[in-house]
Protein backbone atom coordinates (compact mmCIF):
# COMPACT_ATOMS: atom_id res chain seq x y z
CA UNK A 1 0.00 0.00 0.00
CA UNK A 2 1.40 3.41 -0.96
CA UNK A 3 0.65 6.55 1.06
CA UNK A 4 -0.52 9.54 -0.96
CA UNK A 5 0.01 13.02 0.41
CA UNK A 6 -2.69 15.69 0.38
CA UNK A 7 -0.60 17.67 -2.11
CA UNK A 8 -0.52 14.71 -4.50
CA UNK A 9 -4.29 14.29 -4.14
CA UNK A 10 -4.81 18.00 -4.90
CA UNK A 11 -2.84 17.66 -8.15
CA UNK A 12 -4.85 14.68 -9.42
CA UNK A 13 -7.33 15.49 -12.18
CA UNK A 14 -10.91 15.48 -10.97
CA UNK A 15 -13.52 13.39 -12.69
CA UNK A 16 -17.09 14.56 -13.00
CA UNK A 17 -19.35 12.75 -10.60
CA UNK A 18 -21.82 10.59 -12.41
CA UNK A 19 -25.18 9.53 -11.15
CA UNK A 20 -25.41 5.92 -10.09
CA UNK A 21 -29.10 5.94 -10.95
CA UNK A 22 -30.65 4.66 -14.15
CA UNK A 23 -29.69 6.33 -17.42
CA UNK A 24 -32.25 8.64 -18.97
CA UNK A 25 -32.66 10.18 -22.38
CA UNK A 26 -33.48 13.79 -23.14
CA UNK A 27 -35.10 14.81 -26.41
CA UNK A 28 -33.21 17.19 -28.68
CA UNK A 29 -35.38 19.20 -31.05
CA UNK A 30 -33.83 21.66 -33.52
CA UNK A 31 -30.60 21.71 -31.45
CA UNK A 32 -32.59 22.75 -28.37
CA UNK A 33 -33.01 21.04 -24.99
CA UNK A 34 -35.84 21.92 -22.65
CA UNK A 35 -34.40 22.87 -19.24
CA UNK A 36 -37.35 21.11 -17.54
CA UNK A 37 -35.95 17.86 -18.91
CA UNK A 38 -32.45 18.65 -17.63
CA UNK A 39 -33.61 19.60 -14.15
CA UNK A 40 -36.42 17.03 -13.81
CA UNK A 41 -34.88 15.39 -10.72
CA UNK A 42 -32.25 17.88 -9.51
CA UNK A 43 -31.38 21.58 -9.39
CA UNK A 44 -27.74 21.16 -10.48
CA UNK A 45 -26.02 19.18 -13.23
CA UNK A 46 -22.34 18.66 -14.07
CA UNK A 47 -21.09 19.26 -17.60
CA UNK A 48 -17.72 17.92 -18.70
CA UNK A 49 -16.03 20.01 -21.42
CA UNK A 50 -12.41 19.82 -22.60
CA UNK A 51 -11.29 18.06 -19.43
CA UNK A 52 -12.97 20.62 -17.17
CA UNK A 53 -16.14 20.23 -15.12
CA UNK A 54 -18.75 22.96 -15.12
CA UNK A 55 -21.87 23.19 -12.93
CA UNK A 56 -25.19 24.36 -14.31
CA UNK A 57 -27.55 25.35 -11.49
CA UNK A 58 -31.18 26.35 -11.38
CA UNK A 59 -31.69 29.18 -8.87
CA UNK A 60 -34.64 29.88 -6.60
CA UNK A 61 -35.59 32.69 -9.02
CA UNK A 62 -35.67 30.13 -11.87
CA UNK A 63 -32.48 31.50 -13.48
CA UNK A 64 -29.54 29.46 -14.79
CA UNK A 65 -25.98 29.89 -13.50
CA UNK A 66 -22.99 28.20 -15.16
CA UNK A 67 -19.79 28.03 -13.09
CA UNK A 68 -16.42 26.40 -13.57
Amino acid sequence: MTAVSNEEKANEPTQPQRSSGPARSIALSDNCLDSRDLFATTREIAISHAGETYRLRLTAQNKLILTK
